[in-house]
């Protein structure tokens, strides 16, 4: 069992608060009130960013005393939307929110994962009809190998698993995002993932 934190209480900190708590985990969610973030935080080994992407790197730098030493999962995308609400640029290009909150954050070992899919796949994998690919970007192996293990508690098949090297790797998943927009409007709002096919 692991003290977990999971930042943000909408649909993708919710589902995975549900799961990981399922898997036996000790987590703990905190919302949008005054003290709640660094109190969550404070107590938990790993912290994972399910806020808005927008706003993650204010919310997660205003954080640096009590995500120390600790690893961050980071699943969310920074990105502007577009009249429709829906992804429409990248705020960090030629960078990755990732990189950003590992520089705000150099005592904490970041690791970017769970970003190219829709949220319910991140918990369910196996429900979808080929095996997706779930990406893991960082610079410390420990953190990475750490994370590696959380998805297989989440579902995912060690060989769905794919360390693409170091934090600035995160630039390519978090790119994925653009593709969301154009795949919901062509094929609704049902789940899917990137995949890689061997």
């Amino acid at each position: 069992m692991t003290a977990i934190a999971v930042l943000g209480n909408g649909r993708v900190g919710g589902n995975l608060a549900t799961a990981l708590t399922r898997a036996g985990h000790e987590v703990t969610v905190a919302d949008r009130t005054p003290g709640a973030a660094a109190d969550a935080a404070r107590t938990a080994r790993i912290v994972i960013n399910a806020t808005p992407g927008a706003g993650s790197l204010d919310r997660l730098a205003a954080l640096r005393e009590e995500l120390r030493d600790k690893i961050l999962v980071d699943v969310s995308n920074a990105t502007v939307d577009g009249p429709d609400g829906l992804p429409a640029d990248l705020i960090y290009p030629g960078s990755s929110l990732a990189e950003q909150l590992q520089e705000a954050l150099p005592e904490t070992h970041v690791v970017k994962t769970l970003n190219t899919m829709l949220f319910p796949v991140m918990t369910a994998p196996a429900t979808l009809p080929q095996p997706p690919t779930a990406f893991l970007s960082g610079e410390d192996p420990q953190a990475k190998q750490t994370v590696r293990e959380l998805l297989t508690d989440l579902g995912w098949h060690k060989e769905w698993i794919t360390d693409l090297g170091g934090i600035q790797t995160a630039r390519a998943t978090e790119a994925a995002i653009l593709f969301v927009p154009h795949v919901i409007r062509s094929s609704g709002f049902a789940p899917f993932a990137i995949s890689i096919a061997r």
